[in-house]
């Protein structure tokens, strides 16, 4: 029997509440999962991960899982938006892991959440298995007793635990159980997100040199910019593309798009572009960019925040995903700690060491919005001329990002992982 008598529920079943719960069940904790959707499934296309949540999904036992789905760059890219020259390349694949101990990887969101799931409910993994149930939106907390808060779903049900870790995203019930404001702020712009089938790109030969090498590619143009990689080994290759919003955000946050208007918005741009959209299949969407301001209160006595709950940001540093697997990595380091008694301080304790890193994240993910967006000039030049040297962008550059670990346990420090051939 695990030495932790105390159990936690955690809101949201997404990557950042599943790796939570495999975090903690890896430490001897017993989680109950309540996720909203009456399936448990990510949605969405593809999904980076830096070596610093790399890191903390190898440190828990995942490797086998991950390189059977993962596929990896072997560069990341820099071009123009007018013609697609390139302003710089950087390699990846085996230089990453050599330097920072863990790899950068691309996946299936949809893929990577299977792992984590599969994981969370195999019964001979270390640990308490964790209970998870679908259709289950927690939409108030009851918080009479303060040490035993009590997460109600929508059809009523209750779910008491020594511990509720609000994981449930950017319009986060929890958050507002604690009466926290939801400290959304709009960008102003939109992410279209598509897949393109991999045959479709190595049948045309404008597109198919998108196939000699598994790159990471981002487009800069005036007021948008493009980003695409290749996920599942080749059978698709990922886009989002930021533009200027025409949603109305007073009705609705996302919506599918259609190829055209896709195609229509990067008119001007070199040909390939429109070419690459043009080939989008299954359904394309449109989604409205919020962020939440920096607020340094995730915690109330038993209940914390994680992930977009307690830090959204723009998706201009590829780290949303990877910041809600850190903040799941040190929850469980304080929370393994400590018996009931401790519960309050361990998740301050979680707050100090995760918030201000964090909010660093979202402030360079913003200034990212204006660095990546400006119009071709003296600014523009001067950014080239920093992009070039790939030390990072805005106010956080890689080696800070991806070198560092967020946990104190010496077993998940980078190290040199033996490599295979990928």
């Amino acid at each position: 029997m695990s030495r932790h008598t105390h159990a936690v529920t955690i809101a949201g079943g997404g990557l950042g509440g599943l790796t939570a719960a495999l975090s903690l069940r890896q430490r001897g904790v017993q989680c109950t999962v309540l996720e909203q959707a009456p399936e448990l499934g990510e949605v969405g296309a593809g999904i980076q991960t830096a070596p610093n949540a790399s890191r903390v999904l190898l440190a828990l036992g995942l490797r086998p899982q991950l390189e059977a789905i993962r596929t990896e760059p072997t560069d990341q890219v820099r071009r123009r938006w007018k013609d697609g020259s390139v302003i710089a390349t950087r390699p990846l694949g085996e230089a990453v892991w050599r330097e920072y101990g863990a790899p950068y990887w691309h996946f299936h969101r949809a893929d990577l959440h299977r792992v984590l799931l599969e994981a969370c409910l195999d019964p001979d993994r270390p640990g308490p298995v964790v209970e998870v149930h679908t259709a289950s939106e927690v939409v108030s907390v009851d918080s009479s007793d303060a040490a035993r808060p009590v997460a109600v779903t929508s059809d009523g049900r209750r779910f008491a635990g020594d511990v509720l870790i609000g994981a449930d995203g950017v319009r986060s019930n929890v958050r507002r159980a604690i009466g926290l404001s939801d400290g959304l702020v709009f960008s102003g712009e939109m992410c279209y997100r598509a897949l393109i089938p991999g045959d479709k790109i190595a049948a045309d030969p404008a597109t198919r040199f998108l196939l000699d090498r598994f790159q990471s590619t981002m487009w800069y143009g005036p007021d948008r910019h493009l980003v695409h990689y290749l996920i599942r080994g080749g059978e698709y290759l990922n886009v989002g593309a930021s533009v200027p919003n025409t949603l109305d955000i007073s009705q609705r946050w996302s919506a599918p798009a259609t190829v055209d208007e896709m195609v229509e918005a990067f008119s001007d741009w070199d040909d390939r572009i429109a070419t690459i959209l043009s080939k989008a299949e299954g359904v394309s969407s449109k989604w409205a960019l919020f962020r939440q301001r920096r607020d340094p209160f995730w915690a109330d006595g038993h209940i914390a925040l994680l992930g977009d709950a307690c830090h959204a940001m723009l998706p201009y540093q590829a780290q949303g995903a990877s910041q809600a697997i850190e903040d799941a990595a040190v929850l469980a380091e304080e929370l393994s700690a400590v018996t009931r008694a401790g519960i309050p301080d361990a998740l301050l304790r979680y707050v100090s060491r995760r918030a201000t890193h964090a909010g660093m994240v979202q402030d360079a993910s913003l200034k990212n919005m204006h660095f990546y967006h400006l119009a071709d000039g003296p600014q523009q030049e001067e950014r080239d001329r920093l992009l070039r040297t790939f030390e990072g962008e805005s106010d956080v550059s890689y080696e800070w990002l991806w070198r560092g670990t967020p946990l104190r346990d010496p077993d998940a420090m980078p190290q040199s992982y033996p490599l295979v051939h990928r």
